[in-house]
């Protein structure tokens, strides 16, 4: 057994966490809120400054979310992922830093109530397939669904789905090619 193993192996695991797999490890300092929601696989390693949440409940809205991180996945420093509702990360993954995911987001109408008093609201559970690559700072919004190999460019703001193999880039994101070799 190497070093790294060994090292990874003694990490220690975030409480309360509903499932993670083994070697896999979240990097200190980390946020973690509604853990019993969590699911990681084997061999996934996020860097540290992450946020991991599952909302349960905003002022008088409840709900039941569910995250679950698939196995052999790299994240990068900064990662933000936050569920109301359902977000799934397919196996083999590449996140670069400062990536953001979401389900839900702040009603912001017009009105006397500030924003962050107003109710959240979701427009579906986010699905990203194996083996995609989310470039720095990119982010991923409710009710998206990216196919298998999927490569989003740094600094995109992904709205709505793409089918696999599909490159897609900007703001928001559009499909500007197809990796499928």
């Amino acid at each position: 057994m190497n070093i790294k193993k060994i090292i990874k192996g003694l990490y220690p695991k975030p409480l309360k966490i509903k499932e993670i797999g083994v070697g896999s490890v979240v990097k200190f300092p980390r946020k973690i809120q509604g853990a019993r929601a969590i699911n990681i696989g084997d061999d996934v390693i996020i860097q540290s400054g992450s946020w991991l949440a599952t909302f349960s409940k905003y002022e008088d809205q409840n709900f039941a979310p569910n995250i679950k991180i698939g196995s052999n996945i790299r994240i990068g420093r900064q990662f933000m992922l936050t569920a109301i509702d359902s977000i799934e990360i397919g196996d083999g993954c590449l996140f670069s830093e400062q990536v953001f995911i979401s389900d839900h987001y702040h009603m912001a109408t017009p009105q006397a109530t500030p924003p962050h008093k107003q109710p959240l609201a979701s427009k579906g559970p986010v699905k990203i397939g194996k083996n995609c690559f989310l470039g720095i700072r990119a982010c991923v919004f409710s009710g998206v669904t990216l196919g298998d190999y999927c490569v989003v460019g740094a600094n995109s703001v992904v709205t709505k789905s793409f089918p696999a193999y599909s490159i897609i880039a900007g703001a928001p994101a559009r499909l500007v090619g197809n990796n499928n070799l």
